[in-house]
């Protein structure tokens, strides 16, 4: 929904305004999140990074930011308890001087669905997945709101499309509690010009191909530099769809 504020191409939009913004992100991968990174990178922000897991590919990853950003700074390793997940994002704020833009990147694996089929099950995953993100949306958004920093976040999930009910409803549930969780959170910091905007799997019939949505790592890109722009400014509270970033194989 709402996809014709989105610029399909990153090519097609320069947003000069991004230069010099501060921004965070978190669950970058090789395969996800590097769209994203090197859009802001190449609008000369500054970068605070974490990846979840210890890959050359991903050092690699940020020495190809470095050539671009204006500077970027590294946390390579999970943020397993919610000690480190407060401290990671007091940390980030502290070293770029407050924080403009943070996209907490989420993946949920075939494998951690795989099993999962009751309803409690659900519950746990979904709060497993969704608790990180959550706790480190509230602190940015504590210190955008103590710097007095209009900003963005946005919490993007990417799942497998769907290939069978209980995966449909594995999705519809993720999905439900994503939308509650930005609904609260736009609310409770809307009155600070936060703005707080989330991506979600496409929870709908696996064989239904309605409606537009996100479909690929650089639409996702655009997205986030979309909301982080001029542009962005007038919307908080959204939930867009994804469907098909995260291949069946992840």
């Amino acid at each position: 929904m709402y996809m014709s504020v989105i610029s399909r191409e990153l090519g097609q939009e320069t947003f000069p305004e991004l230069a010099g913004s501060r921004v965070v992100i978190t669950g970058l991968t090789p395969a996800l999140g590097v769209d994203i990174a090197r859009g802001f990178a190449e609008r000369k922000a500054r970068l605070s990074l974490q990846a979840p897991d210890v890959a050359p590919e991903t050092t690699e990853l940020v020495a190809l930011l470095s050539q671009s950003a204006a500077e970027v700074s590294f946390v390579n390793g999970p943020l397993a308890t919610s000690r480190e997940q407060v401290q990671f994002a007091q940390r980030a704020a502290e070293s770029l001087g407050g924080i403009d833009v943070a996209v907490n990147l989420i993946l949920v694996s075939s494998s951690e669905t795989r099993g999962v089929e009751t309803e409690a099950e659900i519950e746990e995953l979904v709060a497993r997945k969704l608790g990180p993100a959550l706790r480190i949306t509230q602190v940015i958004a504590n210190r955008m709101r103590v710097t007095w920093s209009e900003g963005t976040i946005l919490n993007a999930v990417i799942m497998p499309a769907p290939a069978s009910a209980r995966e449909l409803a594995i999705a519809g549930y993720m999905r439900a509690a994503l939308a509650a969780m930005t609904k609260g959170e736009a609310a409770a910091w809307g009155g600070d010009a936060i703005r707080i905007n989330a991506v979600g799997p496409k929870a709908t019939p696996f064989d239904d191909a309605s409606g537009a949505c996100l479909t690929s790592e650089p639409d996702l890109a655009a997205l986030a530099l979309t909301l982080a722009s001029h542009k962005g400014r007038k919307l908080t509270g959204y939930v867009f769809d994804a469907e098909g970033i995260a291949r069946r194989g992840c």
